[in-house]
């Protein structure tokens, strides 16, 4: 609760939590109730302009932008936390061998993240989506994947460092075995690093579907998605400019908000910069003019 007081205090975080909170939620709601059904093809109401019933308008087929976009947020929140979940246990597990395993253990995961981490996350999805055909579950594991080797790398480090603490030493002592030591003392001093790699994460998930899907790699045309969404409607950027509008800018809100959440969240958790806006300034020097009694 503190470090969410603390970034309720950052504008950053505020944004962040604000627009996340409005995706979520929207998402939820799309499950019971959309405006239209967003399936529903109505070709007397193609290419609708904002109003009412359509607030958003309508598209070439005549699916209402709105009920579209809700459905969309239910594909983002899903891919966010499937690569969340997913890059969060890749990279524990590689961050706990290459750090609190053998010398030729940490060596070897060394060179496999070195390895993996050489390969972009959107060509290793691309890969598996000609092989397996595109898919929501192939964007979640490419890029969990690739961002639980991006973490681990940032994170082994730190577990490496805190390894040789006092606290752990005497933990060991005490007769703790390695997970318990682990679980107890290093997850969660390396949590703020982790936390911070894991929002950046989401946020290219976020991205990497939306490409995808905009290039026919990622979500089914039975699916919906806003990258999806922004590939249809791009094709008839010169008929209807407006209605591109809408789904480009809901991705490009969501990524924003998970980028800017991830800053925030280092600054509310690092105790170096928490608090640095808020740090007062040098005191003033009273000057008196030479010669002159006060």
């Amino acid at each position: 609760m503190r470090t969410l007081a603390r970034l309720w205090r950052l504008s950053t975080g505020r944004f962040g939590l604000i627009v996340m909170a409005a995706v979520g939620v929207t998402a939820l709601v799309s499950l019971f109730w959309t405006p239209f059904d967003p399936k529903t093809v109505d070709i007397a109401a193609r290419w609708g302009l904002p109003g009412l019933p359509h607030l958003l308008g309508t598209d070439g087929t005549g699916r209402d932008i709105l009920s579209l976009l809700m459905a969309g947020a239910r594909t983002t929140v899903f891919v966010a936390l499937g690569a969340g979940v997913v890059s969060t246990a890749v990279g524990i597990l590689l961050a706990a061998l290459g750090a609190l395993t053998p010398r030729w253990m940490r060596e070897s995961v060394a060179v496999l993240i070195d390895i993996l981490i050489a390969f972009p996350v959107l060509l290793i999805a691309m890969m598996i989506s000609s092989v397996w055909g595109g898919s929501l579950w192939v964007v979640v594991w490419a890029v969990g994947i690739g961002f639980g080797v991006s973490i681990a790398r940032v994170t082994r480090p730190e577990l490496r460092r805190v390894r040789g603490s006092d606290y752990v030493l005497a933990g060991r002592a005490a007769g703790l075995t390695g997970l318990q030591n682990l679980h107890r003392h290093l997850l969660p001093n390396v949590a703020p690093v982790f936390i911070v790699q894991l929002s950046w994460s989401m946020a290219v998930a976020v991205l990497a579907e939306a490409g995808l899907s905009y290039l026919g790699f990622g979500a089914s045309v039975t699916e919906p998605s806003w990258g999806l969404l922004l590939s249809e409607l791009q094709q008839y950027l010169q008929i209807h400019p407006l209605s591109v509008v809408w789904p480009g800018l809901a991705i490009t809100l969501t990524v924003l908000a998970l980028n800017l959440l991830g800053d925030a969240l280092r600054e509310a958790t690092d105790p170096t910069l928490r608090g640095r806006d808020h740090a007062p300034g040098p005191k003033a020097i009273a000057h008196t003019t030479p010669g002159v009694v006060a």
